[in-house]
Parts: structure tokens; sequence; C-alpha cells
């Protein structure tokens, strides 16, 4: 199971995942995307993504940790959270395929998210003043039939080795903070 450290703590809390197992493997930063062929707009400023925030017909976004953040916080910060339509969606892929059907003009989220979607072309990384980073996890789940393999799926991917997929994924490989994990 790959997902957000807080997805994952509320399933170490639940019982659900073998103790032990949990490895923070990547990072991934909020960013924006736009339709495919979509002029991509300026958000690497906080005067251009906010500009491009409130030009949006209707920006779209996970009802995660990410989105929970950008509507809590970043929208009140910058003056705008009741200036932008937007729409909320429980996971980042529905953000995504909103946006690819053109029923919004922006998506937001974890950049792991916005990436190498049909439909979807990456813009860029939000401003760092308003940018959360949010540590990505793997762990096996309590009961699973195929410890060995998890824990050679994890293993790869906490090595420098797993770096290019990580990558291409939208993320970056971090240490590990948590117990290594051994094939």
């Amino acid at each position: 199971m790959i997902l957000s450290r807080e997805g994952l703590e509320e399933l170490i809390a639940a019982g659900h995942i073998s103790a032990g197992t949990d490895v923070d493997l990547a990072t991934s930063p909020l960013g924006a995307a736009v339709r495919s062929g979509a002029q991509k707009p300026d958000v690497s400023t906080v005067a251009s993504f906010t500009n491009t925030m409130l030009n949006a017909r209707l920006v779209s976004m996970p009802g995660s940790t990410s989105g929970k953040f950008i509507q809590d916080s970043v929208f009140p910060r910058l003056g705008i959270a009741d200036k932008v339509a937007m729409k909320v969606t429980a996971r980042g892929i529905e953000s995504t395929n909103m946006l690819a059907r053109g029923e919004s003009d922006v998506a937001l989220g974890p950049v792991s998210e916005l990436v190498n979607l049909p439909g979807v072309d990456y813009v860029g990384e939000l401003p760092a003043e308003y940018q959360l980073v949010q540590v990505f996890s793997a762990s096996m789940l309590k009961g699973s039939n195929q410890q060995e393999e998890a824990k050679r799926l994890i293993a790869y991917l906490a090595a420098p080795s797993g770096a290019a997929a990580i990558r291409k994924a939208g993320m970056e490989l971090i240490s590990l903070r948590r117990s290594q994990v051994r094939p």
C-alpha cells in the first residue's frame, strides 16, 4: 500500500498495517494542471498564482489533506477564498478527470496526482509561500498473502535504484524515517 503519511497513520491506528513495515518513500509538493492543449498559466509567483485562480471558471481539487490545505489555508491567506469557484472531489483522480473533461479550468493537488494522466498537462509547483510538501509512504496490509513481494517492492522503491520510478510519478525520493524493509 502506498499513500500519504497522514492516510497511513489512520490505517496504522486502526490496526490494518503490519507492524514495522511502514517506510517513508518520497515527497510531493502541491502543483497545478490544466486540460491537455490549454494554455499553461504561470503559477510560480504569488501574484501569478492568485491571478490564475481568480480567472479560472472552476478550480478542482481533492478533498484530502492537500485540498483541505488549499481551501482552508492558501485561499484564505491570499484573500480569495470567497472569490474562487471550486469543486472539491473525494480523490485526486476525480479532480483531474473533471479537468480532462473540461469541467474545470485548473486542478490543484500533489504533483504526483497531476502528472502522467491522459487529458491533463502539468503546469508547475505552487509558490513556496503557499506550499505543502506531503510525504508518501509504503507499508504492508495485515494478513497480506504477498508479504515477500511487498517487501521487495518497498525495498526497491526506497533504494536509490527506485529514484527514477519515484521521479516519474512526480515525487522525490527521501531518506527513510521509519523501519527499513528488506527483501
